[in-house]
């Protein structure tokens, strides 16, 4: 390692550079500095920086801001109108673990950790011959966490593919869940699947993990990884429950389009279909005519003859849309969504109750915990052998539903949904859950950084 320095320690920060990724761990390392020092007229410029490692990825599978996300954060920097955040760009992905010992052990400045994304535990070899504390971000929900971690000793409980059971596995802190909903990943026991085995394993390793949820949100499930339920008879992880992780941009000077669309609708009228950054659909899928605009809906998928129906109740938004913008407006009055978990922490975040439609990854896991554990969504019967079909009269169903004040499943998913709400925004208040885990943090990381 190099000598240390008077300049400030740094945290190392390795995302992995897809959508979904590398956003949520800039902010939770910006928050971190902030709550770290929050004491401090500066905000904590000085005392820690953020040194970001970015492997380089093809554009094909790259976030899609990932450029304007650095550019605009380096700039801050820079400025100095935001935290102390360094960019560093690594070679080719082939070597990424020389690459990356190599880049952090020639650091100036002392390193008090590395925070690594879900993906990259093959790194915590480099942190543990570096001397360094090495820390997981999990950008997914904690009920995927638990799934993970208790999936070694599944792989020697189960002898079958998962996509053969027809009964229910254990999760420590959930009802029993049906093995149909299991990740698509972990569905067949093939190099993906092994993956996820290495990762549950690697994770136990780690000095902690690093969550995006609220522990109120997860309370039992969170519980069964933090007294050793699930995974018995190994150390207790160290879990920093620190959601939601959001970032939000100031306003545009003028109004979205979508945006000015919504301003001229009634209160909690609208109902907002989007299938996130990587979700798309094949025809044949279903639409309703109920108001909603989207931006993963083009016009081949369409209904001959949709858009002129619709044209007065609705919008269609074939590019990219301002999600967070959307779902905080007061015209929105529930959400179709892929139960991406970012998508998800977004809408409970404003209140906004879901109808699920689950797609891809660990998706169709987060519908059973938002809908028996958390009650905030209506659920959908999704066809998952037929490439996740809903059929229209499906999806006219659960929209109504959600909407209609007569309905009593609609009606606990909307008061939930505001309960979830109100739990959010108090985590990360002065004194709230998360933010009490992130001052932990960032206590912990300062206190070796020092020695």
């Amino acid at each position: 390692m190099a000598p240390a320095t008077a300049s400030p320690a740094t945290v190392v920060l390795i995302p992995f550079c897809v959508p979904g990724h590398l956003t949520p761990m800039l902010e939770v390392g910006k928050r971190m500095l902030r709550v770290g020092f929050c004491g401090n007229a500066d905000g904590g410029r000085g005392a820690m920086s953020l040194t970001v490692l970015l492997a380089q990825l093809p554009e094909l599978v790259r976030a899609p801001d990932h450029e304007e996300t650095i550019r605009r954060e380096a700039e801050a920097s820079a400025a100095g109108s935001g935290p102390d955040i360094r960019f560093h760009c690594l070679p080719a992905e082939n070597q990424h673990a020389s690459h990356a010992r190599e880049a952090i052990a020639g650091l100036e400045s002392r390193v008090a950790a590395v925070v690594l994304d879900l993906f990259g535990t093959t790194l915590l070899d480099v942190t543990c011959e570096l001397g360094l504390p090495g820390y997981v971000y999990f950008t997914s929900a904690i009920s995927m966490l638990s799934l993970v971690l208790r999936l070694p000793a599944l792989d020697k409980e189960v002898l079958v593919d998962f996509k053969e059971m027809d009964g229910d596995i254990d999760l420590p802190g959930l009802p029993p869940v049906p093995a149909a909903l299991l990740p698509t990943p972990v569905m067949k026991k093939d190099c993906n699947y092994e993956w996820f085995v290495y990762h549950g394993n690697c994770y136990m390793e780690a000095a902690g993990i690093i969550i995006n949820t609220v522990a109120e949100l997860e309370p039992a499930i969170l519980a069964a990884i933090t007294d050793g339920r699930c995974v018995p008879g190994r150390r207790i992880l160290a879990i920093y429950t620190v959601g939601p992780v959001l970032s939000f941009k100031p306003p545009p000077e003028k109004p979205h389009e979508c945006v000015q669309w919504l301003d001229a609708q009634p209160p909690a009228s609208v109902v907002f279909l989007c299938f996130g950054s990587m979700g798309s659909l094949t025809p044949p899928q279903p639409a309703t005519g109920m108001p909603y605009p989207t931006d993963a809906v083009v016009n081949e998928l369409l209904p001959e003859g949709f858009l002129e129906r619709t044209k007065e109740k609705g919008l269609v938004w074939s590019k990219w849309a301002p999600q967070k913008e959307i779902l905080a407006h007061p015209a929105i009055g529930g959400f179709v969504t892929h139960c991406g978990w970012n998508s998800t922490l977004e809408s409970l975040w404003n209140g906004v109750p879901l109808v699920l439609w689950p797609l891809y990854a660990e998706q169709h896991l987060n519908v059973f915990k938002l809908v028996a554990a958390m009650g905030v969504a209506v659920e959908m019967k999704v066809d998952r052998k037929r490439d996740n079909l809903v059929e229209a009269a499906e999806l006219e169903r659960a929209v109504q539903c959600l909407m209609d004040d007569t309905s009593e499943e609609g009606r606990m998913a909307r008061e939930k949904a505001a309960e979830a709400k109100a739990v959010c925004r108090n985590a990360v208040e002065e004194d709230g859950s998360s933010f009490v885990a992130l001052q932990k943090l960032s206590q912990e990381m300062i206190h070796v950084s020092s020695k």
